[in-house]
């Protein structure tokens, strides 16, 4: 009983140092975890400076791997410490963290894919719970929430572009036609596609008035296009809005973030906090 119980004080101090950012090993060990990320970002982009890897080639293949067998333990001992490994490992800092570590072993059997590794950037996400800053976690809750409410409208929205796209590209098509470098459909799909992005690479361009007046007609619609997913989103903010203030506590059973000062339950899998 004894060793079963000195096991489970040893998994929640582990949990609380590397999960939390309320104690002062908690903060250290953050500040120290982010510190290796930009060191290792850093190495793996003075590699890819032909200059610099040629004199210190040898050294900075020693340090990622040196950071990438660091980050591969940090990423077993979250397993270990989490009540469920299997939720923290498909949660979106658990698939972050995965792949943090696997460019390097995947460079063993497919060289160069190691510079993948500039992923590790998305770890310094966790700086919102070390600096306590609640209130960025709660904007990014809400920013998710209100993507996932408009998901449908900006999917019609998509939908009906794209068949305003595939008009106005077939219409210059037969407009402009093969001699004007609108060769097929498809590459006037492309042209009308960088018209009405406002893009305007400028490499294919109408010739004809009214090929030019199609043009500027699908210009003009183009600014106000641009306007309706921000709107959407915006709208979708405001209904989303939530002012109740959340705190840095993170569950020991499914690594769930967000969560209300006074709350004593996780509000994801029910485990105490």
């Amino acid at each position: 009983m004894g060793q079963k119980g000195d096991r489970g004080n040893w998994r929640i101090i582990l949990h609380q140092i590397i999960f939390e950012a309320d104690t002062h090993a908690g903060k250290a060990f953050d500040i120290a975890l982010i510190l290796s990320i930009l060191l290792s970002v850093l190495a793996v982009m003075l590699d890819s400076v032909d200059a610099v890897s040629q004199i210190y080639g040898d050294l900075l293949y020693s340090v990622e791997w040196f950071f990438t067998i660091l980050f591969t333990l940090e990423y077993v001992f979250r397993l270990i410490c989490t009540g469920r490994p299997t939720k923290y490992a498909t949660s979106f800092f658990g698939i972050v963290d995965l792949l943090a570590v696997s460019p390097t072993y995947i460079s063993l059997f497919f060289p160069g894919t190691h510079f993948l590794l500039a992923i590790r950037l998305l770890r310094i996400l966790r700086i919102f719970r070390i600096l306590k800053l609640a209130q960025y976690l709660g904007e990014a809750d809400l920013l998710i929430k209100a993507l996932r409410a408009s998901r449908r409208k900006i999917t019609v929205f998509l939908f009906a572009v794209l068949i305003l796209v595939v008009i106005f590209g077939s219409m210059m098509y037969v407009i402009e036609g093969e001699r004007h470098g609108f060769t097929s459909i498809p590459r006037s799909i492309y042209w009308a596609i960088v018209t009405l992005t406002t893009v305007g690479y400028g490499d294919i361009s109408p010739k004809t008035s009214v090929g030019q007046a199609l043009a500027a007609v699908i210009m003009i619609m183009g600014y106000g296009i641009i306007a309706v997913p921000t709107g959407i989103v915006t709208v979708e903010m405001s209904h989303a809005m939530d002012k109740k203030s959340i705190t840095t506590q993170v569950c020991p059973e499914c690594s769930g973030e967000g969560h209300d000062y006074d709350a004593v339950y996780c509000k994801f899998c029910g485990g105490k906090l």
